[in-house]
C-alpha cells in the first residue's frame, strides 16, 4: 500500500511513504467460522475495546431509520458481559433523536469498523436508556471530565463479521505518525 503524504511549510512538497506496518495485520483473526453469534468472545471484546467510534442505527416512530455516528476514546463502548454493551451519553447537540427513537422502538444496530485492518462487526440489539448511578459509573470514561447524563445499554440479539472486500483502508493521523516514525 502506498500513501501519499503531503507536508507543507509555506510551499507544498509531497513524498511517497510505504506504510506496510499498518497492513501487517490485514487479515485479523476476528472472523471465525462455525460458531454461535449470540455471545461476545474475547475476539469481539478486543475489537470493540479498540474502537474509537461506531455507527448507531435506530428506528423512528414513523418507521424511518436514523443513523448516528458516536465517537470517543478507544474503549468508550464497553462490553459489560457476554451479551451486554453500553456507553455513556453526554450532553451534545440536544437533539436526542436516537434516545427518542429508542423510547418507541428498542431495536438498534451498531456498526463498528476497523479501517486499517479492513474488519467490521455488525451488532443487533435491544437498547434501553438508564440513569442508574451504578450503571453510569460503569460506562463512564475513566478520567473523563464531562458529566454522564445517561447510559445507553444494548442487550445482544446477534452479531456478525462482514467480508472485508470493499472496506477502503484508512488511517488516523496518529496511526500514520506512529508508522512513519514522525
Amino acid at each position: 500500500m502506498i500513501i501519499l503524504l503531503c507536508v507543507g511549510n509555506g510551499d507544498v512538497s509531497c513524498m511517497y511513504k510505504f506504510l506496510e506496518t499498518l497492513e501487517a495485520a490485514a487479515a485479523p483473526k476476528f472472523r471465525q467460522a462455525h460458531r454461535e453469534f449470540d455471545r461476545f468472545t474475547d475476539d469481539e471484546r478486543a475489537f470493540i475495546a479498540a474502537r474509537d467510534s461506531f455507527y448507531l442505527s435506530t428506528v423512528a416512530a414513523n418507521g424511518w431509520p436514523y443513523i448516528q455516528h458516536r465517537g470517543g476514546p478507544p474503549g468508550f463502548l464497553k462490553v459489560l458481559d457476554d451479551t451486554t454493551l453500553g456507553f455513556a451519553d453526554y450532553r451534545g447537540n440536544r437533539q436526542y433523536i436516537s434516545v427518542g427513537n429508542l423510547a418507541s422502538n428498542d431495536r438498534a444496530s451498531l456498526f463498528l469498523v476497523d479501517y486499517p485492518h479492513r474488519a467490521r462487526l455488525k451488532i443487533l440489539a435491544h437498547a434501553r436508556i438508564t440513569e442508574d448511578p451504578a450503571v453510569l459509573q460503569q460506562v463512564a470514561t475513566p478520567g473523563g471530565k464531562a458529566v454522564v447524563e445517561r447510559a445507553v445499554i444494548f442487550e445482544l440479539v446477534a452479531f456478525d463479521w462482514n467480508c472485508p472486500q470493499h472496506i477502503t483502508p484508512r488511517w488516523t493521523a496518529e496511526e500514520i505518525r506512529h508508522a512513519s516514525g514522525m
